[in-house]
């Protein structure tokens, strides 16, 4: 079990107890991986506590806030079971529900997804989340199928992980990465219920930058589609030239008027403006992973078991 932490101090020894009720039943040897992310509000004092009085649970706790997928990245490179469970903190993720997840990890199957059968999020948080999944659908490649199915609750082979395990990039998808190594996905319906305490930390401004990093961190069709559009506006250019000068050689009169001069200015400007912008997205990232900014720093962490 892999499972970033967020300011989730009142949640955590639930979320243990809960766990630790299907884990003796499903898996005995299993091992909890609890990744401190940041935490603001002691929760890493309790993953501390946790871990001295449970010999399943371990802890990492992480430098500063990295983000939801730098701190699964940490949890699941050091898992140390063949097959890994990614989840929530939060108890909208039911542990009651793995057994499905681990049934469904039949044979020729490599990713299982926990799917919500009813979301227990607002309108725009549901919005977002099915802008992200239609992001994703674009740079999953063998595994789009899956991407509408997609969610943090999911089962893994571990060594899935060889695919990935020179990855630096401070940008982490874990559901892209997975699709650099199998294309054997496949989904379950799971409950989802509400957060036991507190709100959500993963917002929609989140959920947006997440999106935004997964288009220019994953994918080039950005860069295809700003080609698009200067071809489109050279083609929109020669078409203006070609009606200027036919209109000259019939009539005899030139296109009068600043403002269709202007709108013709414009609307390049604007073209050229938008694919500069794309390209300085990918610089960007160029750049960062040039600096060899680290994909997370782990402060302080647990003895293994």
């Amino acid at each position: 079990m892999v499972i970033p932490v967020y300011n989730s101090a009142e949640i955590l020894r639930v979320l243990v107890d809960r766990l630790e009720a299907v884990l003796r039943e499903v898996a005995p040897g299993a091992e909890v991986v609890l990744v401190n992310d940041g935490s603001r509000d002691g929760s890493w004092e309790v993953i501390r506590e946790l871990a001295a009085a449970n010999s399943r649970v371990r802890g990492f706790d992480l430098m500063r806030n990295y983000g939801q997928h730098n701190a699964l990245l940490c949890g699941i490179r050091a898992a140390a079971a063949p097959r890994i469970v990614t989840m929530d903190d939060d108890l909208q993720h039911p542990p009651e529900e793995i057994p499905k997840l681990l049934a469904a990890l039949r044979p020729g199957i490599d990713v299982v997804y926990g799917t919500p059968e009813r979301q227990q999020h607002g309108l725009l948080r549901d919005l977002a989340s099915r802008l992200t999944k239609s992001v994703l659908k674009g740079t999953m490649g063998a595994g789009a199928a899956t991407a509408p199915d997609v969610s943090a609750y999911r089962l893994f082979r571990s060594e899935l992980r060889e695919a990935f395990a020179r990855y630096e990039n401070p940008y982490v998808s874990i559901d892209v990465l997975l699709t650099w190594a199998t294309s054997r996905f496949t989904s379950v319906p799971v409950r989802h219920e509400p957060r036991l305490a507190g709100r959500s930390n993963y917002t929609l401004r989140m959920l947006l930058r997440h999106t935004v990093n997964m288009i220019t961190g994953f994918s080039v069709r950005p860069l295809k589609l700003a080609s698009f559009i200067g071809f489109a506006a050279t083609l929109f250019g020669l078409a203006v030239l070609f009606y200027v000068i036919g209109r000259y050689l019939i009539q005899g009169t030139t296109v009068p008027g600043f403002p269709f001069l202007a709108s013709v200015i414009a609307i390049f400007s604007g073209a050229q403006l938008f694919t500069l912008g794309i390209i300085g997205e990918y610089l960007a990232r160029m750049h960062s992973r040039m600096m060899s900014r680290p994909v997370y720093a782990v402060r302080d962490s647990t003895p293994a078991s």
